[in-house]
């Protein structure tokens, strides 16, 4: 997401979205664009007892390579026990306690999968993001269109379908232990895959990432670390609505550190110094852009961009893996009384209006906004490090990159995620031991 000059790799840089217009991609959709009403089959008002028709996102499910990656990874099960389960429903009460734990439920089965807990259920590689991606969508579009004998109103279907996509991302059961101060807290983020209509065998090597280190502990030269984490859709409307603040506003406040992560350019990451206030309007997994600037609470004092509190100086002088490291610092800016966009390779100056950040006009850039904002506003930009990484696209395997004649997987696909995980990793102990130095510092 950075320079219109900036070419997007094999898979797509969605998330990227200044860096290329055309191939940028990392969003969100509303939880609610299950209820919003923001894609084909969403807008129809629906009365009471009446299902509504699947989402774009739904109805790419049906295609050959989501039900291999759910056969081979042994979740093709998840939403047909679901579907059984909600027809059992007596109550819209008990409708949502159903749905609140299975939602849980199938978050916590693809962080087990993914750390090793419990049977592989497959031979898809227990790193994948992309089993919980379609389970997931299975499972909304069997709430979309289920229709309970007692009925269940628009405005409850909604509430529904929200449960279901906040409790089975892991944003709901973000959970610190109580260590009296001993053991640091940090909080990462990841997305959903994304450019599926160019190739639907898509992975999103922040939401492996995610699931890979939710609930572990880090060793770090400053001590344990705990690391919580949480997966956001690609969908512009969840974004306007919300879902970025509801999740971290409680938390924010409690950590040491956060760290919102996407996929990036090819064969690097990027510690994203700026972020804009701008929607460029790439689309998104429901086919919907966006265009405009970014929409948040108190428009009036909303500024044209934010920083990062991360220590992007250690993390790139680190050796962190066998990706390279950059800090980013171009910005797209029209300069205070202009007209046209301007590439700024050193950040934006005083008074231009944001075009792109460091991070693009995409998702990705959104919600490093977003939370960065966030931080500020709650008061806590002097105190609390965080922002914005970009990891390398995921790319496939020579002679496995034709959507069209390719294999879902291949051994140097899974290769590649597992150094991106592995190399997250680093970067955050890095990131702590370099804040905890820097605190010293500061005090001393």
């Amino acid at each position: 997401m950075n320079s219109p000059s900036v070419r997007i790799g094999i898979l797509g840089l969605a998330l990227l979205a200044g860096l290329s217009a055309p191939t940028t991609a990392t969003a969100s959709a509303s939880a609610a664009g299950t209820s919003a009403g923001t894609s084909a089959g969403t807008s129809a008002g629906t009365s009471v007892g009446t299902s509504v028709a699947p989402t774009v996102e739904e109805q790419r499910l049906d295609k050959a390579a989501p039900q291999e990656i759910l056969r081979r990874s042994g979740f093709d099960a998840v939403a047909p026990k679901f579907a059984r389960a909600l027809g059992g429903a007596r109550s819209y009460a008990e409708a949502r306690g159903l749905v609140v734990r299975q939602g849980a439920a199938l978050w916590q089965r693809a962080v087990d999968r993914a750390q090793g807990r419990g049977p592989a259920g497959g031979d898809l590689s227990r790193d994948d993001d992309r089993p919980l991606y379609w389970a997931r969508l299975g499972m909304t579009r069997e709430l979309r269109v289920w229709e309970p004998s007692f009925g269940v109103s628009e405005t409850q279907r909604a509430a529904l379908l929200d449960e279901l996509e906040r409790n089975s991302r892991g944003q709901t059961s973000i959970r610190y232990p109580c260590a009296g101060g001993a053991l640091k807290r940090v909080l990462v983020t990841g997305f959903d895959p994304f450019t599926l209509d160019r190739d639907i065998r898509i992975s999103n090597p922040s939401g492996a990432t995610a699931l890979a280190l939710d609930g572990t502990v880090i060793e770090t030269a400053e001590g344990r670390v705990r690391v919580e984490t949480a997966v956001f859709p690609v969908r512009w409307q969840d974004f306007a609505e919300g879902t970025v603040e509801r999740t971290l506003k409680p938390f924010l406040p409690k950590v040491d550190l956060f760290a919102t992560v996407s996929q990036g350019r090819v064969g690097r990451f990027d510690v994203e110094r700026t972020n804009g206030a701008w929607r460029g309007g790439f689309p998104d997994n429901e086919n919907i852009g966006r265009t405009e600037t970014v929409p948040v609470g108190d428009p009036a004092s909303q500024p044209q961009w934010t920083s990062t509190t991360l220590p992007y100086k250690a993390i790139v002088a680190a050796n962190t893996g066998r990706f390279p490291v950059y800090d980013n610092t171009s910005v797209t800016e029209i300069p205070a009384g202009g007209t046209d966009p301007v590439v700024r390779a050193s950040g934006p100056t005083d008074g231009s209006t944001a075009r792109a950040g460091g991070g693009g006009n995409y998702l990705s850039n959104e919600i490093a906004y977003r939370a960065t904002l966030l931080r500020d506003r709650l008061g806590l930009g002097a105190t609390l490090p965080g922002g914005h990484v970009h990891t390398p696209v995921l790319q496939f395997g020579t002679g496995n990159t034709d959507p069209a004649t390719g294999a879902v997987t291949d051994p140097e696909f899974v290769r590649n995620r597992l150094d991106i995980i592995a190399q997250v990793r680093s970067i955050l102990t890095v990131a702590v031991d370099a804040s905890g130095q820097d605190a010293e510092a500061d005090v001393s």
